[in-house]
């Protein structure tokens, strides 16, 4: 039953993204290069949207290509702690070590956050964090392009970029 769900989730998504990607300049659901590494990325961040009735996530090239440069930056600065790159987009960043982590890895983290965050008092539970989650369901924002990368000590790094950013204090996400 569950492929079954999940089938029938993605054949809608699918409809949905084909139908917002003329509107939304410079985004693609389907990016000239498009893989399984953009639909790790994708997959879990819009079933998470879907689950609370928020559009899905467009892929964009021009802010996959700002995450991959910060990734870059991070990569030959042989440093791949967390550290936001400072930039004008919504973001959310990854760290791991003892494994080649992957994009739904790092994804799947962030929406383990729904946890902790509360809709009616529109916090953290607990002290927890929970921006990661709320930038995912952030309703306006509506374009997203990631990168990933491993640093020389094999730890990995990984950024997805949102645009408009989200994450406003006082405001639902959704």
């Amino acid at each position: 039953m569950r492929f079954m769900v999940d089938r029938r989730y993605h054949c809608v998504v699918a409809v949905c993204y084909v139908l917002h990607c003329s509107l939304l300049a410079g985004a693609s659901y389907w990016p000239p290069r498009y893989n399984a590494f953009v639909a790790q990325f994708l997959y879990g961040q819009n079933r998470a949207r879907y689950s609370v009735g928020v559009p899905p996530l467009v892929w964009d090239n021009r802010l996959a290509a700002y995450a991959q440069w910060w990734a870059n930056q991070k990569q030959a600065s042989g440093n791949c702690y967390l550290q936001h790159s400072g930039g004008p987009y919504g973001e959310n960043i990854f760290w791991g070590r003892g494994k080649p982590w992957s994009p739904s890895e790092a994804v799947d983290a962030w929406v383990d956050e729904r946890r902790w965050y509360d809709y009616y008092s529109n916090s953290c539970l607990f002290n927890d964090d929970c921006g990661h989650y709320t930038q995912i369901v952030w309703r306006s924002s509506t374009r997203v392009g990631c990168a990933r990368v491993t640093c020389a000590d094999g730890d990995v790094f990984m950024i997805c970029n949102y645009d408009p950013p989200g994450n406003y204090i006082g405001q639902r996400p959704y």
